[in-house]
């Protein structure tokens, strides 16, 4: 059964060749979210995250509420293994797929087609099973004769078919989403949302960071409220929701 256990995690960020000027100090909070843990004459630490403790177990689809620089993006890179925490411990067990970076792996010089291999390997597929694969995903990209052309040669929104289209043929037990819909035409983003519909039913573990209440509220039957990089509320998504506009307000 797939779970994800975190015990007294913290997750901090050196930053170099800083002055301990107040103002500075200030901004680094603003930008990251956290907070300035440590300072002297060589170097600042940014505690990113803060001696989070919680558990998701198998069924559970979690959604991340929070302002910009809450740590959202950072407790999911964290749990897709980008970072380690420098305190506490972590434990995962299930196949992880993270759809947090999409343009992972693109190399601008391949084909399309070429792509769809160079990135399905990074994604833990073998060859033979992005080959059973491989018609498909290219027919989800839509993209036709462009997949024989460079990548250079695409637009953002052909880009984001191309790698959505690989990403979500990988079938996890973990699956890990951060905002992703930021670019594609209307019947396009449709379509995608339809595959994550698909995605997120066929996981046994979500946990997504999304701007849009209603997609939380639709999908997630837990939230963890971040603020500063520390735990607000972990429970209901509607109270979390509720406890999180009123923050805002």
């Amino acid at each position: 059964m797939a779970r994800i256990e975190l015990h007294n995690v913290s997750v901090e960020f050196p930053i170099y060749n800083l002055s301990a000027r107040s103002f500075k100090k200030n901004f680094i909070r603003l930008a990251t979210g956290g907070s300035v843990v440590k300072n002297d004459a060589h170097q600042v630490m940014i505690k990113a995250l803060n001696h989070l403790t919680f558990s998701i177990q198998h069924g559970d689809r979690v959604g991340l509420i929070g302002h910009n620089g809450a740590g959202k993006s950072t407790l999911l890179k964290l749990l897709a293994g980008i970072y380690e925490p420098t305190a506490g411990h972590i434990s995962t067990e299930g196949k992880i797929n993270s759809l947090l970076n999409l343009m992972i792996g693109i190399e601008s010089e391949h084909t399309g087609y070429e792509n769809i291999y160079l990135r399905g390997t990074l994604l833990g597929l073998s060859r033979d099973e992005i080959h059973q694969q491989i018609d498909e995903i290219m027919a989800f990209t839509g993209l036709g004769d462009y997949l024989h052309m460079p990548t250079r040669t695409y637009s953002k929104g052909m880009l984001l078919r191309l790698a959505f289209a690989i990403s979500v043929n990988i079938k996890p037990e973990i699956l890990l989403i951060d905002e992703i819909f930021g670019a594609g035409d209307a019947s396009f983003i449709q379509q995608a949302q339809d595959k994550m519909v698909s995605l997120l039913k066929e996981s046994s573990i979500v946990v997504m960071a999304n701007h849009s209440d209603k997609l939380i509220e639709d999908f997630c039957n837990k939230a963890i409220l971040l603020e500063g990089g520390q735990i607000k509320y972990f429970g209901n998504t509607k109270d979390a929701l509720l406890q999180y506009h009123q923050q805002k307000g």
